[in-house]
């Protein structure tokens, strides 16, 4: 016969055994979204953009996340989940010539890769159009870990060194062939967003060396990435509006898809599908709306802007304003508000 003590340890390693089970079951439901900052020592050593970007998303209730890296934590003298993939000295064309990613992608397993690269390729004078074959092999290798993939691309910080004269022109040159390659790369399930890290920054006042961030550059910096990658995460904290408008396709023209997919306090991003609904091949297009919630556009990738006010107009850029019949193409943006922003009605033409 079964002992009164046996029944009861038989029944507490049973309760054990099932609030085990119940609690993997809940970690497994709700892994941490995983996310990988790759670049060079901007990015690494010690980054402390890193640190105040981490903490605001915490402050924030972002907290199911995880900085991953194969690199370790380099200082910046505040708590901070500081793993990291910032290699210093390294050049982009390396990584990928040398096929470096693939294994620290297999070690890490990211969801969303924060990238601030390039820069030590620019002051080694390659080819904006090299660095960016360089970030497209990258892409790719993302992909490949990863078809879920979210790549946040930054515009990279200006610099000016003084042991390199020409160096503050090539990273215009660079930043501004950057929007129409993320706008030709991009995919709906592995989506490319271009941050504008070079806008505002001052290699006077936001660098101690003509390159590398200060304290001040930090913050800029963790300022810049902070609504993208709130957008990004999609559902790891803020949850994010999705609103559409469409115009009814006119006769033989063209229609206009608009896009609301993501706001925070004071901004959001947005894009407009441009679709041929004629039934022979279009050259060129132009899409037009007006905000009427004090709405602007702050940056435009994958078309040419004009605004006057609260009237937009964008047309096509060189690469994507031929549309075969029913073809489609994208252009993004990312924009600020302070009434209600609401979504506009396009016209295309």
């Amino acid at each position: 016969m079964r002992s009164k003590t046996g029944s009861v340890l038989a029944a507490l390693a049973a309760l054990a055994a099932a609030v085990l089970f119940a609690t993997a079951t809940a970690t497994a439901s709700a892994a941490p979204i995983r996310i990988m900052p790759l670049g060079d020592s901007i990015t690494g050593s010690p980054g402390c953009w890193r640190a105040l970007l981490w903490n605001r998303l915490q402050n924030a209730g972002h907290t199911n996340i995880d900085f991953v890296g194969t690199l370790p934590p380099q200082g910046c003298g505040v708590a901070h989940d500081g793993d990291n993939e910032g290699h210093g000295g390294y050049l982009a064309t390396n990584v990928a010539s040398q096929n470096l990613l693939p294994g620290w992608l297999s070690a890490t397993r990211p969801d969303i890769v924060l990238m601030h690269f390039g820069t030590n390729d620019v002051w080694s004078n390659i080819a904006p159009a090299t660095i960016l074959g360089a970030f497209t092999t990258l892409v790719n290798q993302m992909r490949s870990s990863n078809p879920n993939m979210k790549i946040l691309v930054a515009k990279i910080i200006p610099m000016n060194p003084s042991t390199c004269a020409e160096c503050a022109q090539r990273t215009v040159n660079f930043n501004n062939a950057i929007p129409a390659w993320a706008a030709a790369t991009t995919t709906p399930q592995s989506p490319i967003t271009v941050v504008d890290q070079w806008t505002g920054f001052s290699t006077g006042s936001d660098t101690y060396d003509g390159v590398h961030p200060n304290a001040s550059g930090d913050q800029k910096m963790s300022d810049k990435w902070y609504p993208a990658l709130v957008d990004a995460l999609a559902g790891g904290g803020t949850a994010t509006p999705t609103v559409t408008t469409t115009t009814p396709p006119p006769p033989g023209g063209c229609a206009a898809a608009y896009k609301i997919t993501g706001q925070w306090q004071g901004g959001f991003q947005g894009e407009v599908t441009v679709t041929n609904t004629a039934t022979t091949s279009r050259p060129a297009w132009t899409v037009a709306w007006t905000f009427t919630g004090g709405q602007q556009i702050t940056q435009l990738w994958g078309g040419t802007l004009s605004a006057s006010g609260s009237a937009v107009t964008v047309r096509n850029a060189s690469w994507n304003g031929l549309l075969a019949p029913g073809a489609s193409t994208t252009f993004g943006f990312l924009g600020s508000w302070n009434g209600a922003n609401t979504a506009p009605a396009p016209s295309c033409s």
